[in-house]
């Protein structure tokens, strides 16, 4: 797993490269100016020309193969989130009820394209999907990178005004400044910066929620800093009783956005040790619960496995 104060952020953007789907009969993206009607395969919603302001539903689109260029078009105006799913993907049904939740309380900011891999595997091919879920975003004709698998409600939030700041758009600014440096400077990969600043916050406010995840994400990109996921997944499942490694496998596992499995990964861990292990364990699960917040429903329903592994 690459170091992320090295590699390129989540906030990167790139050229589309989808040639290969624009056929010769789809026209080439408008130019300024009074925006045209939309052509027939256009996501925009009916009721909605032009892609004017959006509200609820309206702000949700099925992206195809056939509307792709349509959606780089509409991208010119207002940013397109892409989520990419398929019927068969488990974490795919936690993550979209969150995106559509967002996109409906975004009342038209940003559209949330849901494109099925199954149904449209050329699609996928040419913008790299390798795992689903995966959210990445159209500003402007262009890739904004994005996220593969689950991420806490807080986190996709973070990642949406990003998006919408890289395309222009005011975000109405956080009540506590001093996070929004703290989550800038981790979602840069600055974690030395992150951390600074997210303990003055703790600090000052000791209860500070937000502030205790940020510092746990911090924590948990420090440990998988240069490891090989791959690698350190096998050496877990060869070994179910190595601590350490069981450890590290379930950090994997919640940065690859499967934070339930990491969670009754170390739930197990915790009934087949004792003494000073065990209280190890707990205390790396704990932080791992630190990551996503006490609100997220798989925490709940962790906590309680915890407790009654201990008790």
């Amino acid at each position: 797993m690459s170091d992320p104060r090295t590699t390129p952020s989540i906030f990167t953007r790139g050229a589309v490269d989808l040639s290969a789907l624009r056929g010769p009969s789809q026209a080439p993206a408008r130019p300024a100016g009074p925006t045209p009607a939309a052509p027939a395969d256009s996501p925009t919603p009916a009721g909605v020309p032009g892609g004017g302001p959006l509200a609820g539903s309206e702000a949700i689109i099925d992206v195809t193969e056939a509307n792709f260029q349509s959606v780089l078009e509409r991208s010119m105006t207002t940013p397109v989130v892409l989520d990419f799913w398929a019927e068969w993907c488990e974490p795919c049904k936690q993550l979209s009820p969150v995106l559509e939740k967002l996109a409906a309380e975004g009342a038209g900011s940003w559209l949330l394209g849901k494109v099925d891999v199954d149904a449209n595997p050329r699609l996928a091919q040419a913008l790299r999907v390798q795992g689903i879920p995966m959210v990445v975003a159209v500003v402007g004709g262009q890739l904004v990178e994005g996220f593969t698998g689950v991420l806490p409600e807080a986190q996709i939030r973070q990642y949406l005004d990003a998006v919408l700041k890289a395309a222009g758009i005011s975000v109405t600014p956080s009540e506590d400044p001093r996070l929004d440096a703290a989550d800038d400077a981790l979602m840069m990969g600055d974690l030395d910066a992150a951390e600074a600043a997210y303990k003055k916050i703790l600090a000052e406010s000791p209860q500070d929620r937000a502030a205790e995840s940020g510092l746990a994400q911090v924590d948990l990109y420090r440990r998988v800093s240069g490891v090989d996921a791959a690698e350190a997944l096998a050496k877990a499942a060869a070994d179910p009783d190595d601590s350490a490694a069981q450890r590290l496998a379930a950090d994997i596992e919640v940065l690859s956005g499967q934070a339930a499995e990491a969670y009754t990964r170390l739930v197990g861990l915790v009934r087949r040790t004792s003494g000073d292990e065990r209280d190890e364990v707990r205390r790396h699960l704990l932080s791992l619960f630190a990551v996503a917040g006490p609100e997220d429903p798989a925490v709940a329903g962790a906590r309680r496995a915890l407790a009654s592994a201990l008790f």
